[in-house]
């Protein structure tokens, strides 16, 4: 009855406050003492017991109520972190105001009037406690300032959050003010040895402060989505600022509780289901803290971190920092981690993580299954993005393939959800990002032996087939919505297609099929860029065949058994009423599975299913092309990579093909190329909107622009050489055996019969404002839609991403 009774209580107070027109006083500490004083309530009962109506009506209606009861639990939160929460009765409180702040903080941030509450200082409040002292400063602190720091020290509180030192109870309380919090930090890992005995209680209490710390960074959410807006968010920006006398530890924290964390635990069977796991919700939101907290624009922070690492500033430092805004600590210190253990330890934490929903046992759901493996994509890009030591880390071993077959595996098991085409976007990015590595694509001839769930063709192979084989399945049955990611998929097998040294058959005719689909007049005609994705495919066969022709004799197999497809692409017709008759056979589907001869799949795989019908997604904003996003680099012959100038426009890229003398190797077609995608930047950017797209039609001199550019000139000649040599063997020895063909392929060679070599380009990701703000949208979303319990941000006026239902 007591816990029934104490939820009245609450109950009654929250109706007085919106009943009562006139302002109660700062001072009624009867009246303000009851909404978090003796309360045995939980967060879901705070959420259940303060409805949004109720939020809305005081905010509109009784405004100083509100801010006052605002000001009133900061009050409490600073009294608390000042006293160090000795007594239960006073971690109570600090957990209720908590609750309370993290319910009526998303109804501050949707009112634009009340936004910037809580960067002001409260006037005639009868402030008690330390809330306006600062170091002896006679200027008040903002709201927002007093919330965070208080929060920040709360999280290292002894016994409360963090393990005591004392050495009996008989001993003084420890000063939290005087603590060192780097001797407090929650896990061993990164920078800390000892690992702390876990406690469910702290790991709870953690939980809930962490909450109520996203829950301030969340005012991102109700800002429009604006690639041009520099200003940072003022919450991420303060917390992990030297204001913060915890960065370090905070940062050190939830890295490695998140780093360190294993579900599977002892690994007894079903275990999850008998004992709740507190550690779990706490490395979520460990790792959504992590995430936004680590959410800058592109280039500012790593370029802060990095002259913090070498003393130098360049001469616009300044400048920088202005638009920056104050230095990012987190980011700085992510920058500069550099020890070979830690870079391991992250990146082993990460990889065990990723990995753990492809763990399969004899029990069917035996072993626990993390659902955030989204947060952990994202904060796996950022160290990518912000550490190029861990990067080069990541790429110096096998240990990459550990990361490589997970991303694979959700990229195949997302492809038909429409709910995850995020989640399809930052598996590519990712890939799109490694594969601009040199190492990447070494690495990738591993041997692929392990038996993962997941429905695709049974082969023997390398990582690099298993790449291509679900890249095939994404593009051949995916939904609609991932057609702006083909030219990503099929940049990133450009970049690797130089270092793979054998291709199975198996991957060898799904790179065949592709081109053979794409190459359809019907599809290069109807839309401006679509003949890229072809020109993209025959860059990758002539790395291969120019670079890596000894292993490779399934491919060129199946280019001779596809001949036919190449002397079509090079007859395209290109007269009006060729065009028109192509346009017309236009089916509903892009690209038919009906060619594809799917083989059997693995073992234990399972077809993607689309979203559960009421399946909440949140938008996403347009992804910028694959122009947009990369940066060309030739390899040179010592391996070191050269940048290619982006041309000023296409006339001078042809102008330089001229200068050339017009050569007929590959490497003027790669230019010709570029000139082709930079004519069609104002076509993608059109593609958005349907009216102008429906404009554009196609006729014979676009298709002869760049028809003439096709890079076909190795294939043909590879095909002249080897086709009547493969016939006459078939009718001297009468052979229908393919094992046969293939062996003579092997011991073949094309030394001096191919055009000159043509340089090695790759596409390197490159940050922009787009991509920024494509992250930032995908970030929150699915922040947004992970929190369900209790629903912060729910029925909320969210502007920077709409939610829909499938």
């Amino acid at each position: 009855m007591g816990n029934a009774d104490t939820k009245l209580h609450f109950r009654k107070a929250v109706i007085q406050l919106t009943t009562k027109t006139q302002p109660v006083e700062a001072t009624d500490d009867a009246f303000w003492d009851q909404f978090w004083a003796d309360s045995s309530t939980t967060i879901q009962d705070v959420f259940a017991l303060v409805p949004a109506a109720e939020i809305r009506a005081v905010r509109e209606e009784s405004p100083s109520n509100l801010a006052t009861l605002c000001y009133k639990a900061v009050e409490r939160l600073v009294q608390a972190a000042d006293s160090g929460c000795p007594s239960e009765k006073q971690r109570q409180i600090v957990l209720n105001c908590v609750r309370l702040l993290t319910r009526i903080l998303p109804y501050i941030f949707e009112d634009a009037d009340w936004r910037g509450f809580f960067w002001s200082t409260v006037p005639g409040a009868g402030r008690a406690g330390r809330l306006d002292e600062d170091d002896g400063e006679d200027e008040a602190r903002p709201l927002a300032e007093s919330l965070l720091l208080a929060v920040a020290d709360l999280l290292f509180c002894p016994d409360f959050t963090a393990q005591s030192h004392k050495k009996s109870s008989a001993d003084a309380a420890e000063d939290i003010q005087s603590i060192d919090s780097c001797e407090y930090i929650w896990e061993a890992g990164v920078g800390f040895a000892q690992t702390p005995p876990l406690n469910y209680v702290h790991d709870i209490n953690r939980t809930e402060l962490l909450k109520l710390l996203l829950t301030c960074f969340s005012e991102a959410m109700y800002l429009p989505p604006s690639s041009e807006r520099k200003n940072l968010n003022p919450w991420v920006s303060f917390f992990c600022s030297t204001e913060n006398r915890h960065a370090l530890p905070l940062f050190t924290s939830l890295l490695n509780v998140v780093c360190a964390y294993d579900p599977v635990g002892y690994g007894f069977p079903y275990n999850h289901l008998l004992f709740s796991d507190h550690r779990e919700l706490l490395v979520e939101q460990a790792v959504q803290i992590l995430i936004v907290t680590l959410e800058h624009e592109a280039g500012s922070a790593a370029g802060a971190a990095l002259q913090a690492l070498d003393g130098s500033a360049s001469p616009s430092a300044e400048e920088e920092q202005e638009s920056a805004g104050p230095e990012n600590l987190f980011v700085n210190y992510l920058s500069r981690i550099h020890r070979e253990e830690d870079l391991s330890f992250i990146l082993k934490g990460l990889a065990r993580l990723l990995n753990n929903p492809l763990v399969q046992t004899y029990l069917p759901r035996s072993a626990k299954k993390i659902q955030f493996h989204q947060e952990l994509l994202i904060l796996f890009w950022k160290f990518c993005d912000f550490n190029k030591k861990f990067l080069f880390f990541v790429l110096k071993s096998s240990d990459v393939l550990d990361m490589l077959v997970p991303i694979l595996f959700n990229l195949n098991d997302a492809r038909a959800d429409q709910s995850r085409v995020g989640l399809m976007h930052i598996g590519v990015f990712i890939l799109l990002l490694l594969s601009g590595e040199r190492n990447f694509g070494v690495r990738l001839n591993k041997p692929f032996t392990l038996r993962v769930p997941m429905d695709i063709p049974v082969f023997t192979g390398t990582h690099a087939d298993l790449l291509i084989v679900i890249f095939h399945k994404i593009v051949t049955s995916g939904h609609q919505r991932l057609h702006p990611l083909f030219d990503c998929l099929l940049t990133v097998i450009v970049n690797i297609s130089p270092y793979l040294k054998s291709l199975s058959m198996v991957a060898a005719n799904k790179l065949l099929h592709l081109l053979e689909a794409f190459s359809t007049p019907w599809f290069l005609f109807s839309s401006p860029q679509n003949h890229h994705l072809v020109f993209f495919l025959l860059e990758v066969f002539n790395n291969i065949i120019q670079y890596q022709f000894d292993g490779n004799c399934n491919l060129v197999y199946a280019i001779i058994r596809k001949r036919n497809v190449f002397h079509q692409l090079a007859n395209l017709p290109s007269d009006a009423a060729s065009i028109q008759k192509a346009l017309q056979r236009k089916k509903k589907s892009g690209i038919s599975r009906s060619n594809s001869i799917e083989t059997e799949s693995m073992e234990g795989s399972r077809p993607a299913v689309p979203a559960e019908p009421g399946t909440l997604k949140a938008s996403l904003e347009a992804t910028p092309g694959i122009d947009k996003i990369t940066e060309k680099a030739q390899v040179s012959e010592d391996g070191t990579m050269i940048a290619v100038p982006h041309s000023d426009s296409a006339q001078t890229t042809a102008d330089c093909g001229a200068a050339a003398g017009g050569s007929d190797t590959e490497s003027n077609s790669e230019r010709d190329h570029e000139v082709y995608q930079a004519e069609s930047e104002a076509a993608r950017s059109r593609l958005s909107s349907v009216s102008s797209s429906a404009a554009w039609s196609p006729n014979p001199d676009w298709v002869l622009s760049w028809k003439a550019k096709l890079p076909l000139q190795t294939i043909m000649r590879l095909l002249q050489v080897l086709v009547p040599q493969v016939e006459k063997i078939c009718i001297d020895k009468g052979l229908t055996d393919e094992s046969e063909i293939l062996k003579f392929l092997q011991h073949g060679t094309l030394v001096g019969l191919l055009p000159v070599p043509h340089p090695i380009l790759i596409r390197k990701y490159q940050a922009n404002a787009g991509t920024a703000m494509w992250f930032r949208t995908y970030m929150w979303g699915v922040i947004y839609l992970r929190n369900v319990d209790p629903p912060i941000w729910y029925d909320t006026d969210i502007r920077l991403f709409e939610i829909q239902r499938i």
